[in-house]
């Protein structure tokens, strides 16, 4: 590859005794798995950047599926995330390298995630509306498409205070029963504008993209999720952060 591209660490893990393989997603080409050779060694000046959350400059070389690293420089010093917003960092990152393709061009997405660490690191309260304004960015690139704002059965714009039950692959069909699938007119709205005015459509937005989300992410479990269960177990649980990945 020629040329520098700006990337974010996903994950690493040390490959042999002095070297890093490690998930970067770049602005240029998505997904990239690279092999830092070296970069655990004792002097290697790349050992405290390659960590997540650490804005990159980054460059490589190679045309098989693993990489090789030939430089890396941070941008600036690593968004200041801890507590339940490093673990929604973790969980962002999982997403990512669990849904993504490699090595394919998601420069929007970068952008979005970019976006989405950087409230997590200015965040006082809960990361719950960063999240899931990314998680449904996330869906936009992947191709998901839904029509939040016409009822899939009748094809009329959904009202308010009516209630629509979401079914995979089709849509939001306005219906009387109520039920962990079911959403009201106001939801639907906010999904569409990724805006959550209130608690209710903020928790709504949680059902909608564990739902969406399920398909890509198939039936192995999240470890950040069970990171974060740990995490909860030692500190008091806030109303609204219940349960936030």
């Amino acid at each position: 590859m020629e040329g520098w591209q700006r990337a974010f660490v996903l994950h690493g893990r040390p490959y042999s005794e002095t070297s890093l393989m490690l998930d970067l997603f770049t602005e240029g080409q998505g997904r990239v798995r690279i092999l830092a050779k070296g970069a655990r060694g004792r002097r290697s000046n790349l050992k405290g950047c390659l960590q997540p959350f650490t804005p990159l400059l980054v460059r490589w070389s190679g045309r098989g599926e693993v990489k090789t690293l030939r430089n890396a420089e941070p941008v600036s010093l690593a968004l200041p995330l801890s507590g339940l917003m490093l673990y929604s960092g973790l969980y962002v990152n999982e997403l990512v390298s669990r849904v993504l393709e490699q090595e394919a061009n998601y420069s929007s997405l970068f952008f979005d995630y970019l976006n989405c660490l950087q409230n997590l690191a200015g965040a006082s309260g809960s990361p719950e509306y960063a999240l899931r304004q990314f998680e449904l960015s996330l869906l936009h690139h992947l191709g998901y498409g839904v029509d939040f704002l016409h009822c899939a059965g009748s094809g009329e714009e959904v009202s308010d205070n009516m209630t629509y039950r979401y079914r995979e692959e089709k849509g939001f069909i306005a219906s009387l029963v109520i039920d962990n699938s079911s959403f009201t007119g106001r939801d639907l709205k906010a999904l569409a504008s990724r805006e959550f005015p209130d608690l209710s459509t903020l928790r709504a937005a949680k059902r909608f993209t564990r739902m969406a989300l399920k398909p890509y992410l198939g039936g192995k479990p999240l470890k950040s999720r069970e990171l974060f269960r740990q995490f909860q177990v030692k500190r008091p649980v806030l109303p609204s952060d219940n349960s936030s990945r």
